[in-house]
């Protein structure tokens, strides 16, 4: 720890001994013939001092009626041998540690006095007169009471001087705050100052900043003083220092300030709630997901650090930092080393406290199911072979093949026709993972090679339409491969017309020779076309009303008839019923 700095008041002093405190003259004089004898006097024996004397040296000069008056009271104030008193100057002293001090002891007593000073200090005496001696304490470590002794005739008297030794604190710490701290919560601050004297004018002082928190006396050996304050995010950064405080000033000797090294608080808040983790539940070997773990209501946000990982191993992350929130991204990847069940953690930590939120990743492989056919391109009439198969321990399913159930693999045999041609099948393959039915499909088309067709459905042989009326002509061949289509009138070669015919003309009229052809054969159709003009039109809808009238009258017909019969056998049941009760109503 760094050494506290020693401040009198706001400026630097050394801390050493103190200039000597004063003269050493005697706190309390009653013989006047000391001061015939300066304390610093390098006489070893002053000339002795009668009553007569000292009247004479106390005497005002030109007042010569009043001497008997001063003369007598003298005589009644100065001692007889017996009162002689010892006295010590000065009569308190407070000195630095180490430091050293001049004591002057004297007495009274009118005849030589026996004079000395008792103490365990280091002494030497400096300077002597006719009752008086001056001593020099040095080396003073403690408080101290040397005692001033005088033995006048057959008495003695004592006389004391009270030594105080300040210093300041040889060790001042204040307890290491904790590394982080929650917002809301006390914080206990504890300062211990070793040494420092006189305690009675120590002080402990707790400071945030330049903010006093508590002011205590230094009590005990170390001394400690504690103050407690509510954590808030305020105090993030805070700087808490404690000051000693050496208060010498009614003694002469200053204002003393002894300062600890500061220490810095971290305060935090972190929800008591787990963070959002968005993931997937499953994920199959070779493809990858994107991981995000996010949280709010942080504080410091940016100082708070995340941990995703991947059963054992950590991913890579990118976090970026909001206001009081964060978000983390990471990808996980699924590996054949990695397949299986793990847990994807992540954790959120600030401070000294976490929080964190799991799910389950399953990673599986699922190898698609394989489907084969013998020949993909065939020629009508062959036979063909459909094959589904799966990986160990997967079960597959074949559409159009026969209903079964799902199987480690299925397969049949296929005839092949024209309307097989282009024809799909699909290869199905089921996996559970982690409660889910996961499917995986093949599909394969087959080709069938034919000759070509040109059927009725798909090119009328007959076409009857009046002239200058819109109609559609199709005529469509098929085959594989596709064959050509030519249709031709076989009086003068014109092709007959397809597509939207707007209107029909009389000029399309005649008889036509279709021809679908191919590498696989040829095949032809005639096709006639029939356009009515107005008197033929006028002809074919008089039939044709003619047509619908008398379908009419046959179906009304028709149905009295039935109508006529069936009211007949209603009639003939009432009757056989009737003929029923009158038998058995007639007695035998």
């Amino acid at each position: 720890m760094p050494e506290p700095s020693l401040r009198r008041g706001r400026l630097e002093v050394s801390g050493k001994a103190a200039p000597p405190l004063g003269p050493p003259w005697p706190a309390v004089i009653k013989n006047p013939c000391a001061f015939r004898a300066p304390v610093r006097s390098e006489h070893l024996s002053p000339p002795r001092c009668s009553l007569r004397t000292a009247q004479a040296a106390m005497a005002p000069a030109g007042a010569p009626s009043a001497l008997p008056l001063l003369l007598a009271l003298l005589g009644a104030l100065l001692p007889e041998p017996g009162d002689a008193q010892a006295s010590v100057f000065p009569t308190e002293a407070t000195l630095p540690q180490g430091g050293s001090v001049l004591v002057n002891c004297s007495s009274t007593c009118e005849e030589e006095a026996l004079l000395g000073l008792e103490t365990p200090l280091t002494k030497e005496e400096r300077d002597r007169g006719h009752n008086w001696k001056v001593f020099k304490l040095s080396d003073v470590e403690e408080d101290s009471k040397p005692m001033c002794f005088s033995t006048c005739g057959p008495n003695q008297t004592l006389a004391s001087i009270s030594i105080t030794v300040y210093r300041l604190p040889e060790h001042m710490e204040l307890f290491p705050l904790p590394p982080w701290q929650p917002v809301g919560e006390n914080l206990t601050l504890k300062c211990q100052v070793k040494g420092g004297a006189p305690r009675a004018q120590l002080t402990l002082v707790l400071l945030r900043g330049e903010e006093e928190l508590s002011r205590q006396p230094a009590v005990g050996e170390p001394a400690e003083s504690t103050a407690t304050v509510l954590a808030g995010r305020g105090d993030y950064g805070a700087k808490f220092t404690c000051r000693a405080e050496l208060d010498l000033r009614h003694q002469g000797l200053g204002f003393f300030q002894n300062t600890s090294a500061p220490r810095q608080l971290r305060t935090f808040v972190l929800p008591m709630t787990s963070p959002q983790l968005e993931t997937p539940r499953i994920l199959e070997v070779g493809t990858s997901e994107k991981v995000v773990c996010s949280m709010g209501g942080l504080f410091p946000a940016s100082e708070a650090r995340v941990h995703l990982a991947l059963g054992d191993h950590r991913l890579n992350t990118t976090v970026t930092y909001n206001k009081d929130s964060l978000s983390a991204t990471a990808w996980v990847e699924g590996t054949a080393e990695n397949e299986g069940d793990h847990l994807l953690v992540c954790a959120i930590m600030l401070g000294n406290q976490s929080q964190e939120s799991w799910r389950n990743l399953a990673v599986y492989s699922f190898p698609a199911p394989n489907l084969t056919l013998s020949e993909q391109e065939v020629s009508e009439g062959t036979q063909v072979e459909v094959a589904c198969e799966a990986s160990v321990g997967l079960r597959v399913r074949l559409s159009d093949a026969p209903a079964e159930p799902w199987a480690p693999s299925v397969q049949f045999l296929l005839n092949a026709t024209a309307e097989d041609n282009g024809r799909h099948f699909s290869c199905s393959a089921a996996l559970e993972v982690a409660g889910h039915l996961l499917y995986k499909n093949q599909t394969k088309e087959l080709r069938v090679l034919y000759g070509p067709r040109l059927d009725e459905s798909d090119c009328l042989g007959n076409w009857t339409w009046p002239e200058e009326t819109n109609q559609k002509l199709s005529c469509q061949a098929w085959g594989n491969p596709v064959p050509q289509l030519t249709c031709l009138r076989e009086t003068d070669g014109a092709l007959l017309p397809t597509g939207d015919l707007r209107p029909v003309k009389k000029q399309y009229e005649g008889t036509y020779i279709c021809k679908a052809e191919s590498p696989r054969g040829a095949v032809t159709r005639k096709v006639f076309l029939t356009v009515l003009t107005g008197k033929n039109v006028l002809i074919i809808v008089l039939l044709t009303a003619g047509a619908i009238l008398g379908a009419v009258v046959v179906a009304t017909y028709l149905y009295n008839r039935q109508r006529k019969i069936k009211i007949y056998k209603l009639l003939k049941a009432q009757e056989a019923a009737a003929m029923k009760l009158n038998t058995q109503a007639t007695p035998p």
